[in-house]
């Protein structure tokens, strides 16, 4: 049996393929009691044995032809091995264009209407807008064809953290820093803003520009606007970036502090009672722009990182609004 092109392109078994392919093992797209194929699904049978050609061609010889297909075919093949049933996205999805194929629940197959997981089949030497994030699995192939599952997928942020303060409490700006040179307690203790000067002199607390452009005109008797000015200048327009995302996890009960020993923007904790009895924090946030381009390299270690000290990694997405996507391995 051999796959054979049609007039309009696609691959086409005939005989009683439908019956054979489909019916007992989910492959292709009933055409009478043929198939139509998508290429990958036509390599995955060639590579069984299943059918003896396509198109005149060899496996490899067929796999050549196709810049991406090797890759998609790795992937297909190793799903297909742990015992799943998938399709071709273009099949299923409405826009498919940032997914390669689609994952059934197990035990089922193409003959229902649920999809388990989205498949974006990604190559070492790729690269990632961050808009291919979020609702869909990205499979990593490396150069010795070797697969990372990354989960990827928005995510709510919500914390229970709240503190009532004063109005109007004296600051200053402090080089690239703020200082309240004589803090209420609970600012520190209880809403974890910024860290004593010194332990022998408790009252005295540096914030961040951050915290302090958060809290001026309000808590802190500080100037929004002045405050920002000082972030721009340090740090440009990433400064209003980063602001951004502060105010939105703070507005949502999480309390955000630096995520620099991490190689992150945040680490944060979603619910602080006091800073003496502080539990480990339990995100890593990066804040990422709406165009911004990863690497797979660089997705994986912030995976592999936040898997190391316990964490979840999370990117933030500053646009109009900030959304958040988190990124996890998977073994499927």
């Amino acid at each position: 049996m051999e796959a054979r092109r049609t007039e309009e392109g696609a691959l086409r078994l005939g005989g009683n393929a439908r019956e054979r392919f489909y019916d007992a093992r989910g492959y292709g797209s009933p055409d009478g009691d043929g198939l139509v194929l998508a290429p990958v699904e036509a390599a995955h049978l060639l590579y069984r044995g299943d059918i003896d050609a396509i198109a005149g061609d060899s496996l490899y010889s067929f796999l050549a032809e196709m810049p991406g297909l090797p890759g998609r075919f790795l992937v297909y093949k190793d799903l297909r091995d742990r015992g799943f049933y998938l399709a071709p996205a273009s099949r299923w999805l409405d826009e498919p264009t940032s997914c390669d194929l689609v994952v059934f629940p197990r035990g089922e197959g193409p003959w229902g209407e649920q999809v388990e997981s989205k498949i974006a089949v990604v190559g070492e030497r790729d690269t990632v807008p961050v808009g291919r994030l979020g609702d869909r699995t990205l499979a990593i192939v490396d150069e010795e064809s070797a697969i990372t599952y990354l989960d990827s997928s928005p995510t709510p942020i919500e914390g229970a953290t709240s503190v009532e303060l004063p109005a109007a409490i004296p600051a200053m700006l402090f080089g690239d820093r703020a200082l309240v040179p004589d803090a209420p307690p609970a600012l520190h203790q209880e809403g974890f803003y910024g860290q004593p000067l010194d332990e022998r002199d408790r009252p005295a607390l540096q914030l961040s520009l951050l915290e302090a452009c958060y809290l001026a005109e309000g808590p802190l008797a500080l100037a929004p606007e002045l405050v920002t000015q000082r972030g721009r200048e340090v740090e440009g327009e990433r400064f209003e970036r980063r602001l951004q995302v502060y105010t939105t996890l703070r507005t949502a009960g999480v309390v955000p502090k630096t995520g620099f020993k991490f190689g992150a923007d945040f680490r944060t904790y979603a619910e602080v009672d006091s800073v003496d009895s502080l539990g480990h924090s339990e995100l890593l946030v990066r804040v990422v722009t709406t165009d911004h381009v990863f690497s797979p390299r660089d997705l994986s270690l912030d995976v592999r990182l936040a898997h190391g000290v316990r964490k979840r990694m999370v990117y933030a997405l500053a646009g109009e609004r900030t959304r958040f996507v988190a990124l996890e391995r998977l073994t499927p």
